[in-house]
């Protein structure tokens, strides 16, 4: 898959809201993958623009925001998704900030066409940057219902954590840490 922008910006952390600066790259195909450093090894989170994205905000559209320490509001963009959430993230200056929304715009709205190896029997449908399915239209194997029938999956990010069972878990680790910790201290009683 082709590269389409890269670059350091400020990412708003998602649950203490303070700002990392990661290294991102925007492939041409929609993905937004966010690294911790520019060697692209370790991968922080991955947004994916085509499927996702539902508006792109920069500068003072982005109400509410206090911008990093030593920036402008003007540097500050902000990626609104589907599902409501909003990735907070802020460029070096205003210009790259700009150039950013109009790159992300651009992979939202580019067409990608991948090789199609059976001749125009198969169509090709991309997953993400790394993955392609082939889907023949005259075919109707295993399927939910008729032909025809529109369907539609919505696939959740596997490296989105929505934080709906920390609770429960922070309780249940309390819980089995003070059991287990009560025991500790039978061999003194005795």
């Amino acid at each position: 898959m082709a590269l389409l922008k890269c670059g350091w910006l400020w990412r708003q952390s998602s649950i203490l809201r303070r700002w990392k600066r990661n290294w991102f790259v925007l492939w041409v195909d929609g993905t937004l993958v966010y690294y911790h450093d520019d060697t692209g090894r370790d991968m922080d989170g991955r947004i994916n623009i085509k499927f996702n994205c539902r508006d792109v905000r920069t500068g003072r559209e982005c109400r509410d925001i206090p911008p990093p320490e030593g920036r402008t509001r003007e540097c500050l963009m902000c990626i609104v998704q589907r599902d409501g959430s909003k990735t907070m993230l802020c460029a070096e200056s205003e210009d790259d900030a700009v150039a950013w929304k109009i790159a992300i715009l651009e992979a939202k709205a580019t067409q990608v066409h991948l090789y199609d190896p059976y001749d125009d029997y198969y169509q090709t449908v991309p997953l993400d940057s790394h993955q392609a399915m082939y889907v023949s239209s005259d075919y109707y194997g295993n399927q939910y219902g008729a032909p025809g029938t529109t369907h539609v999956i919505f696939r959740e990010d596997p490296y989105r954590v929505s934080g709906d069972q920390m609770a429960l878990g922070l309780l249940a680790g309390a819980a089995s840490g003070a059991a287990l910790g009560s025991f500790m201290w039978m061999p003194c009683w005795f």
